[in-house]
Parts: C-alpha cells; structure tokens; sequence
C-alpha cells in the first residue's frame, strides 16, 4: 500500500454536495451561452472586434463586483449573496435572449458579469464548513464543476439552438432561476462570523495576499491566452475545423475533472499546497514551451496533458493558499479579490496572447506565456522565504 493510499479520506460535510451541485449547473448555465455568443452577436451587426469587447463587458464587470459582493458575503452571509448571484444570472440571460438591439445584449452581459460572484462565494462558504487540511481536495472538486460545466454546456446549448437563436439564453436563464429557487431551501448557510468589521481590524489587503493575487493574475493570464488563440494555432498548423476543436476542448474539460477531481488529494500529500502551486506553474510553463512549437500530435498532445495537468493542479491551490492567510470573516473579501484579479486577467491575458499572434508569429503568445510562468513561479518562490 503506498503512503497516500494509508491517509484516511475525511467525508466532506454534507453541505459541501449542495454548494457543488449548486455551482456546477451555474456554470452549466454559462457553458450554454459561452460558445455561441459571438454568433449571436453578429445578427445585432456587431464585428469581431465588438465581439470580443462584448466578452470583455462580462469580465470587467466581474472584476469591478467580485471583491463588493465577497465583502458582502461576509457582512450578510453566502447564501443571500450566492443567491443575488443566481437570479442575477437568470435576469442577465433572459435580457440577452431578448435583446433587439446590441446595447442591449451589453447590458445583459454586464449583469451576469456583475452577478457573477457565485463561484467565489460559493468558495468561501466551502471554506467554511471544511477543514484547512481536506481544502485543496474541496476546491478541486469545486473545479470540475467548471469541467462539468463545459462539458454538457455547449451541447444543451447546440441543441437548443436548433430550435431558435434566442432559445439557448432562455434556457441558461431557467436554469439559473430554477437552481436559485432550489438553493433558497437546500442552501445551508455556512459563514457563522458575519457581521459588520471590528473598529481596528486588520485590513484583508495585506502584502501576502497582493503577492498570491499577482500570481494568480500572472498564471491566469498565460492559460486564457492560450484558450483564446488555440483554435487559430490548431486552424493554422493542424487543420482543425470548428468541430475538431470543439473535441479538444471538451477532452480538456474532461481531463480537468479528472485532475481536480481525483488527483488533488494523492499530490497535495506529497507536495502540500504551496509546492502543488509551484509544480502546477513549471508544468504550465513546459507545456506552453512545447505548444509553441508543436506541429505534429505527437508533441501537441503531451503539451495539452502537461498544460491541463498544471491548470488542474494550480486553481485549487491557490483558492485554498487564499483561505489560509486570512481571518474567517474576511474569506468572502479576500475570494472576491482573487476572483476579480482572475476576471482582469481573463480580459488582458487572451487580448496580450491575440496581439502576439497576429504581430509577431504562432509560437510568441505561447514564449511570452511560458515566461510569465516563470515570472510567478519565481514571485511564488520569493514570497516562501519572505
């Protein structure tokens, strides 16, 4: 029997299935809308580059009302906030399907946007209720929510689309406005410290927590910079269609489950949280090495695994590293801010990854990418002897 095989696997509480379940069919929700946004779009005459500032309007505003409704969190309780989230949702998807004109479709991704701190909210109150040694395992699961997501998203979102253009919003709509009325009788509440701060607390915003967030920026940023300009790379030298891409993904997605799902617990007890992260990063930075410049399946493949494997590896672990370095009253704050760190990262990073591509060649967003890996593994490093 091998050393990881004799660590008992504590249960995790009940509550913790009825906040995934929670967050797994909100990103089912997104996962319907997501891949065919951009054709919907152009029916209201909006051109790519409107396309992308469309998506851009989602993570900006996520990043403006991630650390408010954290905060919030942590005042008044996750489950008001998580609900305000899913009927946000529902609103902001019903407005899109509706839209007649392109400034409404803006509006009704900048709802969603804004209400989209379900996910970090939905973190802390995991923190909550579980204990610092079972996190990672629990924010890994949390993670292959976001596999399940992409996974049966886009089909339900395909399907429905055959039945009319507007239909696939309406139904991410629903489905958020069902899954809130559900959580409003299956939801515990988990956050037994709310209230207002203390006079005199300590501020969340401390050195250590900037220094986590930047890293998490930094990686973020190199991984959706591959996401976004992954179709041109397996358009260009692979010959990929629409739909072969769209099986890459999806094994992606798969994979990720897989990793967050049942890889977590056996590495983190070799490695721990914060040698997990460092591992996660230089896979990271590997991967992207070998996918600048992959032109045969024979290295696109283990450049996919390795990236995956990082990705899968790097997310938990950071969420449960923010846990860690602060009170529990203020988890809710500090979720927030990492979140909106990632949703401004999830702007810049496929913008920085999409100029890189068509100014100066395939391989550089990739270069640039692995470097920046490198640039958090070393911040990671430094901030372990500080």
């Amino acid at each position: 029997m091998s050393s990881t095989d004799s660590i008992p696997r504590t249960p995790l509480p009940r509550g913790f299935w009825v906040i995934w379940t929670t967050v797994a069919l909100d990103l089912v929700g997104f996962g319907i809308v997501a891949p065919i946004l951009g054709r919907y779009a152009e029916r209201f005459g909006a051109n790519p580059f409107t396309v992308g500032l469309l998506f851009a309007s989602f993570s900006l505003a996520q990043f403006v009302c991630s650390p408010l409704l954290g905060r919030l969190s942590d005042r008044v309780g996750r489950k008001p906030i998580i609900l305000l989230s899913l009927f946000g949702t529902a609103i902001g998807s019903v407005i899109t399907g509706a839209a007649g004109a392109l400034w409404v479709l803006f509006l009704g991704r900048i709802i969603d946007g804004a209400s989209g701190a379900s996910v970090s909210v939905a973190q802390g109150a995991v923190s909550d209720i579980v204990e610092p040694k079972d996190r990672p395992r629990a924010f890994g699961l949390l993670g292959a929510a976001f596999g399940v997501g992409f996974v049966f998203g886009p089909a339900l979102g395909a399907l429905s689309a055959l039945r009319g253009p507007h239909l696939p919003f309406y139904i991410a709509g629903a489905v958020a406005f069902i899954n809130g009325c559900v959580a409003i009788v299956r939801l515990p509440e988990t956050h037994q410290h709310r209230g207002p701060r203390h006079v005199g607390e300590k501020s969340v915003h401390s050195a250590d927590l900037w220094r986590l967030v930047t890293v998490a920026f930094i990686a973020v940023a190199a991984f959706s910079g591959f996401e976004a300009t992954f179709a041109l790379l397996a358009e260009r030298r692979f010959s990929l269609d629409e739909g072969g891409i769209a099986v890459v993904f999806v094994c992606i997605g798969v994979f990720l489950v897989v990793v967050q799902g049942g890889l977590i617990r056996p590495i983190g007890a070799k490695l721990g949280v914060r040698g997990s992260v460092s591992v996660g990063l230089a896979l990271n930075a590997v991967g992207l090495l070998i996918l600048a410049f992959a032109k045969e399946w024979a290295i696109l493949i283990p450049a996919l695994v390795l990236l995956t494997l990082g990705q899968g590896l790097t997310t938990p672990n950071f969420t449960a590293m923010v846990t860690e370095g602060v009170a529990p009253r203020q988890r809710g704050e500090a979720l927030g801010f990492q979140q909106s760190g990632s949703a401004l990262a999830r702007v810049l990073g496929p913008a920085l990854a999409g100029f890189l591509f068509h100014h100066a060649g395939i391989p550089t967003p990739y270069l640039v990418a692995a470097a920046m890996c490198g640039l958090g593994l070393a911040t990671l490093s430094w901030r372990r002897r500080a």
